[in-house]
């Protein structure tokens, strides 16, 4: 027995040893990438020391003698903090994933060099002006100096995962290119509605145009105001298009054009959550002017809606000069891009400014007519461009390699498919041209341009003539600017690069052997929407309707149909004199506009059955908010889902069905009023329905859903149950390897708010109900005192996962909280957590 006992005890110390070996490995491998935020390091190429100091949450505000130091040593924080996913987006942006990830995104990397991204990057550098290329310059020396003490496991735990699989990977020393690329991916999901036309093209194969465009109902300008009330270009009136008439593509739409679309669709939706959006993006941006606040200065406020990651896409940074001059004008903070110098939202020591999306149609796809490496434009066939790009795969001995092909109009995207280039080429013999379609696109983002002067020129603008000088340049992708100084003017101007159209309107794929569907210019920048200093004091941007419908150029159809943007201006008429508390109070609005427009139409309807009743009467005295303990909200939202499902499913093609955001909202909203439209109706059912069978159907249909994934009784019932979000680590994250998984990822918490509410939580009802796109930071400036601004971060700064500033402002960011924001050098010192100075090495 004493011996029995010895050998267990024995075997039981070598356990927990090998155990304790085991944790500490795991520990060491998991802090092994933590960085250094005291203390001294070296910078080689600096002109003088750089302090960084961070408060609690980490936050870097960066103190430097010049531009060169300042930004160089953002480059160093940058990858001190977030290394791998400036690697991740690089990788993105020049369709290099599959060299870490293999051939599972090899699709996705054939259509971005196919679209070129990188190379459109590479050319932008030499138009920048030499200020810019040097802070991009320096910006890579920061990062590139920290790359060359760090790797493997010490630069990000996620190489020590990678290392695991076999992969043998160092990254590669950063470049200018690198940080211009990325602002391409943002163009991209920020710039366009090709997705929208493809959509709409599909849709023409099945219904005649009329039933289609019910489905793409006008803005409704008499219910929701667009940014500006008034505005007109010259004495000339509305700008006069002649489209083409839908039913005249029929001929054009072969099931093979059809698959192509389908292809390409397919791939391209898969870019946005890459790169850290998801559906329902958007944004709030809104200013008011001392007549509303209670200090007499205005209040400036933003909430970009973008997909939720892990780490959040903004980084939050200071940039001071130490002494203000002509040859060192930055006194900056805000939020920024890891990957990117500068600020992109944010204020300096004179103004504050904020983005929300313009969202104009600068996407146009083209019907080519090919044979080839040849195509038809103006009755004659024409070489196209063409160049070889080569892939290499992990886990593949071989390189891929496919040939990309360029019209006039851009590249033929229909080539980048499932099953290689024939598969984008469309065998429809059309009359005399016994030639395949090919669908070209045409955006401006693959123009080289100079937004990268615009950042800077926004970042050391001291007055709103400085500031529009600097919008002028801002070509991609086009945003709602809104603007505040410390003179206390605000404003509002609409930049970038929107094509004229000697033909049509992009709403559909056009023929591009036709001359007449060219693009023939830009909207001249002092002919967009401009606003200094509105009467009424008040600003609103959040993705509606820019100007009437008398404005003389073509923007978009496609705006956001102005739910959000009223109930915000409504908010803001009602509050009285404003402070960032109340400013930052309305970004957490519920309200469901929807729901206030339908659930009289749900309340008149008579169900007889007690049980379903229940569900029913859960909406009666409803506020229509959307907290997440909220039953009312429950219920609505998964009625709404039911109700979309059962008006359109049956009748149009999966992969078109509605998902709940603002355009169903205004769909449905004109359906109440046609009680027998055909859109009603199920047709798959012998008798035809009406809309009330179908809100009915809804109710009840809810009313067993809602018991089946939550409980039976409604006092049981709470939105956030339903209405969940996972921050998700956009590569490992989704490895399927639970353990793996739960290293990166955080979540779920269950939220309030919703699709096309203030507080913009996402989600799609084609789906489901998590969420897929979230406000990515909050932000209210106060121009009386920079130092009682407010803002807070999705996750954190931190993009190591365990580290303390990894996700320690999203429970801020959950309650609606937000943090002071430390302006001021002595507001900085006073929240000082660490100081690190940087220097530059010894001779």
């Amino acid at each position: 027995m004493r011996r029995l006992l010895r050998v267990v005890i024995i075997s039981g110390i070598a356990l927990a040893t090998v155990l304790l070996v085991i944790a500490g490995t795991v520990v060491f491998v998991v802090r092994h990438s933590f960085p250094t935020y005291d203390g001294t390091i070296e910078l080689t190429g600096l002109d003088g020391d750089v302090n960084v100091v961070r408060d609690a949450n980490g936050i870097p505000q960066i103190y430097a003698d010049t531009p060169s130091d300042l930004f160089a040593a953002q480059g160093y924080v940058a990858a001190q903090d977030r290394f791998f996913e400036m690697d991740f987006r690089r990788h993105v942006t020049a369709g290099r994933l599959s060299e870490l990830f293999g051939a599972d995104a090899l699709e996705t990397d054939k259509f971005v060099r196919t679209l070129g991204w990188r190379r459109v990057a590479e050319k932008e550098l030499g138009l920048l002006s030499p200020s810019t290329r040097q802070y991009l310059d320096d910006y890579a020396r920061g990062v590139n100096e920290y790359l060359s003490n760090h790797s493997g496991s010490g630069l990000s735990l996620e190489y020590a995962v990678l290392s695991l699989k076999g992969t043998d990977y160092r990254p590669e020393p950063w470049t200018a290119a690198d940080s211009l690329a990325w602002l391409k991916a943002m163009a991209w999901d920020l710039g366009g509605n090709m997705d929208e036309e493809i959509t709409r093209t599909k849709l023409l194969a099945a219904f005649p145009s009329r039933n289609i465009e019910s489905l793409y109902p006008q803005y409704p300008y008499d219910r929701n105001d667009p940014i500006m009330a008034s505005g007109s270009v010259g004495q000339d009136g509305k700008f006069t298009t002649s489209p083409i008439a839908p039913e005249a593509r029929r001929g054009m739409l072969t099931q093979d054009f059809l698959k192509s679309l389908d292809s390409v669709q397919k791939v391209a939706k898969g870019l946005p959550e890459l790169l850290g959006q998801g559906d329902g993006i958007g944004s709030n941006s809104w200013v008011v002017s001392g007549d509303h606040t209670t200090t007499g200065k205005p209040l400036l406020a933003n909430d970009p809606h973008l997909g939720a990651t892990m780490p959040g896409i903004w980084t939050q940074v200071g940039l001071h000069c130490n002494s203000l001059s002509k040859s060192c004008p930055f006194d900056v903070s805000g939020f920024s891009f890891s990957g990117l110098p500068g600020v992109v939202i944010g204020h300096n020591n004179a103004i504050s400014w904020g983005f929300t999306n313009l969202d104009p149609d600068v996407q146009d796809l083209y019907l080519e007519r090919i044979d080839g490496n040849k195509v038809l434009y103006s009755n004659k066939w024409r070489a196209m461009a063409t160049r070889e790009e080569t892939f290499k795969v992990a886990g593949q001995d071989k390189p891929v390699k496919i040939t990309v092909r360029e019209t006039r109009h851009g590249p033929l995207i229909s080539d980048v498919g499932e099953d290689q280039r024939e598969v984008g080429e469309i065998a429809a013999k059309q009359g005399k041209y016994p030639q395949a379609y090919g669908v070209a696109l045409q955006w401006t983002a693959l123009t080289p341009g100079r937004t990268a002067d615009a950042l800077f020129a926004i970042n050391r603008a001291q007055n709103w003539t400085q500031f529009r000088a600097a919008a002028s340049q801002f070509e991609v992708p086009s945003q709602n600017l809104v603007y505040a100084d410390t003179d206390g003017h605000i404003g509002y101007q609409s930049p970038g690069l929107i094509p004229i159209r000697r033909k049509g309107r992009g709403d559909w794929p056009v023929p591009g052997w036709d001359p007449m569907y060219r693009w023939t210019g830009y909207i001249p920048f002092d002919a967009l929407p401009s606003e200094f200093d509105p009467p009424d004091g008040i600003i609103v941007t959040a993705n509606q309707a820019v100007v009437p419908g008398t404005y003389k150029y073509y923007l978009t159809n496609d705006w956001d149909y102005g739910y959000r943007s009223q109930q915000i201006l409504d908010r803001i008429k009602a509050a009285g004199k404003l402070d960032a508390n109340a400013m930052a109070s309305i970004q957490l609005d519920t309200k469901n506009r929807a729901a206030e427009m339908l659930v009289p139409y749900l309340l008149q309807i008579g169900i007889e059955d007690a049980f379903d009743k229940q569900g029913q009467d859960t909406l009666r005295n409803w506020d229509f908010t959307q907290p997440p303990d909220s039953a009312a909200a429950a219920y609505f939202n998964v009625v709404w889902r039911n109700l979309l499902a059962l008006t359109f499913h049956d009748q149009l093609p999966e992969g078109t069905w509605p998902d709940g955001g603002s355009r169903w909202f205004e769909v449905i909203h004109t359906l109440l009023s046609q009680p027998n439209s055909g859109w009603w109706d199920n047709i798959g059912t012998p008798q035809k329905e009406n809309r009330d069978d179908i809100l009915r159907e809804a109710l009840v249909n809810a009313r067993t859903e809602i018991t089946q994934k939550m409980a039976r009784e409604p006092e049981n019932w709470q939105w956030g149950k339903l209405h969940k979000l996972t921050l998700t680590n956009q590569t490992l994250g989704k490895s399927g390897i639970g353990l793996v998984d739960r290293l990166f990822n955080r979540g779920p918490y269950e939220l309030g708010g919703g699709t096309s509410i203030v507080d913009a939580t996402a989600w799609d009802a084609s789906e489901g109900y998590t969420v897929t796109a979230t406000p990515s930071m909050r932000m209210v400036v106060d121009l009386s005192d920079f130092d009682k601004s407010r803002w807070v971060n999705l996750t954190g700064v931190s993009g190591h996962a365990f580290s303390s500033n990894y996700t320690d402002q999203t429970e801020l960011w959950l309650k609606g909280e937000t943090l002071q924001w430390a302006y001021t050098r002595g507001a900085v010192e006073a929240a000082r957590k660490h100081a690190l100075t940087i220097t530059k090495p010894e001779n």
